[in-house]
């Protein structure tokens, strides 16, 4: 997702830079330019009002921020000012108020306010940025205590009823209730432009974020309040009981380059939520990754992640040319075929349960689907006609069967499922006590999703157990495997990278020991050239008849000469 809106952004910003509207020869002389110049002192006002016009200029009370000789587009020292300072909020911003930064530039020596005798209009420009936010409020928890015995069972109800209100406001049609937040970073970025635009053809992503001069036709320096590493944690909820709220101020230059990349990347957040495939906070953590992570770990981690999807998509591929050519089922567990179909439709029930976004919803669909197609293969699939309501009947292929593959599958999936039974009522019971939950089909899917992640790896065992017992590994599609066992590695690393929860950590490493495992019997049990491998041929058959081919071709070649 991360390189997708890289790439996007990137995309456009070239595509704006090398297929907009071409200068023509009689366009050269309605062109508009910069009104200042580069490297030209600029001074600085910023005033804080609860109005949205400001013409108060001569209020020190509402002054909060002045800087003197601010050179215009240089990088240097004397480029960059900030200020940090404390606002003390009125009644009336505690109580969904609004705030706004009034903020203004002007030639050093020259005065910002219009009517001020020495005030010179070609030489003050200003803008108007809100320091306050407003956003819907959060929903409410909807989980509770299922047992209702103990004080969350208590906040559930008093949860339950907030959530029973809010769906009988959304069933009137009420409007949503907003909460305002404070900002408490203001950035003020001084764009280096100086482009000579033509006056029709000015690119449509910097029309809305040009001043112009009306009489001239030219324009101001362009300004913006940067609010990109902004994130939504940040925000300061404003309510009566807020006293005092800390301000940090900053006013530098920036390229145009960069300037622009930050619109587009904007732009392509807003289109990916359109569309669902992004949820709102993810764009918020794929920037707390640049503003936290070390930049060389980061880079190692795009990387890693590219190479971990070629590997996935390897791993993919094999795996279905595997079962789609397999014809035999000896020596392969048809008990953990099931089971993984299983945990599968387990987990995608879970995310459509939690409203996650559709492409994760899609992509553990199909991976149901692929888990469903897997069974067809590995056991014969009917259609149960003799009752009211056609049911489905699995039954045994042959080749499983008749050996002692069928007889070690049971044997293992035995004493396995007493472990697996255990833990997850041991889990359920913990989690029925001590967790609250949405409904008891929430309880029960989030209590086998849970199982499923911390012991899933229980499911691989009775492969294990069968290699052991046939003293072979030649059967499993160790293609497949290869390509997974390197995407288990990749998620070692992401494990010290990323943020996750222990279980899930250790979730990570508990594979790893299955596919150390797998490496070793291969080690151990040495390849049986006359045992039937995954497609249902022996290596000495086929060496067999590839020379009995050979024989016939050649007396085919005497009898024609």
């Amino acid at each position: 997702m991360l390189t997708g809106i890289i790439r996007v952004a990137v995309f456009w910003y070239f595509a704006s830079k090398f297929f907009g509207p071409k200068k023509t020869p009689t366009q050269t002389s309605n062109q508009i330019s910069n009104l200042f110049h580069k490297g030209e002192p600029l001074d600085m006002w910023l005033y804080l009002s609860e109005q949205e016009r400001f013409n108060d200029f001569g209020s020190e009370g509402s002054l909060f921020w002045h800087e003197t000789n601010i050179p215009y587009a240089v990088w240097g020292p004397d480029s960059t000012r900030s200020i940090s300072l404390k606002y003390y909020p009125s009644e009336a911003l505690k109580h969904n108020g609004s705030l706004y930064a009034h903020v203004f530039f002007a030639r050093s020596g020259y005065p910002p306010d219009p009517n001020d005798p020495e005030y010179q209009p070609f030489a003050a420009f200003g803008r108007t940025h809100s320091v306050v936010t407003y956003l819907p409020k959060s929903k409410a928890d909807k989980r509770k205590s299922l047992l209702g015995t103990s004080e969350d069972s208590r906040d559930g109800e008093n949860v339950s009823e907030v959530t029973e209100d809010d769906q009988v406001e959304y069933k009137e049609g009420r409007p949503v209730e907003w909460i305002s937040y404070w900002k408490p970073n203001i950035t003020i970025n001084l764009v280096d432009d100086f482009t000579r635009y033509s006056q029709n053809a000015v690119p449509p992503n910097i029309a809305p974020f040009m001043n112009i001069e009306p009489s001239t036709g030219n324009y101001y320096p362009t300004f913006f309040f940067n609010e990109f590493w902004l994130l939504r944690d940040k925000l300061i909820p404003l309510n009566e009981t807020v006293n005092e709220l800390l301000l940090h101020l900053e006013v530098g230059p920036i390229s145009m380059t960069k300037w622009q990349l930050f619109l587009q990347i904007d732009q392509s957040f807003q289109v990916h939520r359109s569309y669902g495939s992004m949820l709102e906070g993810e764009a918020d953590e794929l920037k707390r990754v640049f503003l936290e992570g070390n930049p060389y770990l980061l880079a190692v981690t795009m990387v890693v992640s590219l190479l971990h999807s070629v590997f996935d998509f390897l791993a993919f591929k094999n795996d279905i040319q595997f079962w789609n050519k397999n014809k035999s089922m000896e020596g392969l567990s048809a008990k953990s075929v099931i089971v993984n179909f299983i945990c599968q439709l387990i987990v995608f029930l879970y995310l459509l349960d939690n409203e996650t976004s559709w492409m994760i919803l899609a992509s553990s669909g199909i991976g149901c689907c692929i888990e469903f197609w897997k069974i067809g293969k590995a056991m014969h699939i009917e259609i149960d006609r003799s009752g009211k309501i056609p049911m489905l009947r699995f039954r045994d292929r042959e080749s499983y069967a008749k050996n002692k593959t069928k007889e070690y599958d049971d044997l293992a999936m035995k004493y396995l499922s007493y472990i697996l039974f255990l833990l997850v009522a041991c889990f359920s019971i913990y989690s029925l006590k001590y967790e609250r939950h949405k409904s008891w089909y929430s309880f029960i899917l989030s209590s086998l999703t849970s199982c499923v992640y911390m012991f899933g790896f229980i499911m691989m065992c009775p492969q294990l157990f069968i290699n052991y017992k046939l003293k072979s590994v030649a059967h499993l599609p160790w293609r497949q495997m290869t390509y997974k066992f390197l995407n288990t590695i990749i998620d070692d690393l992401f494990a010290f990278v990323i943020k996750m929860p222990a279980l899930h950590r250790l979730s990570v490493f508990r594979d790893d020991l299955i596919f150390l495992i797998y490496i070793y019997q291969r080690w151990v049990y040495p390849v049986d050239r006359k045992r039937v491998n995954e497609f249902g041929f022996a290596a000495e058959e086929d060496e067999a008849s590839t020379s009995t081919d050979a024989a016939e071709q050649k007396e085919d070649e005497k009898k024609t000469n």
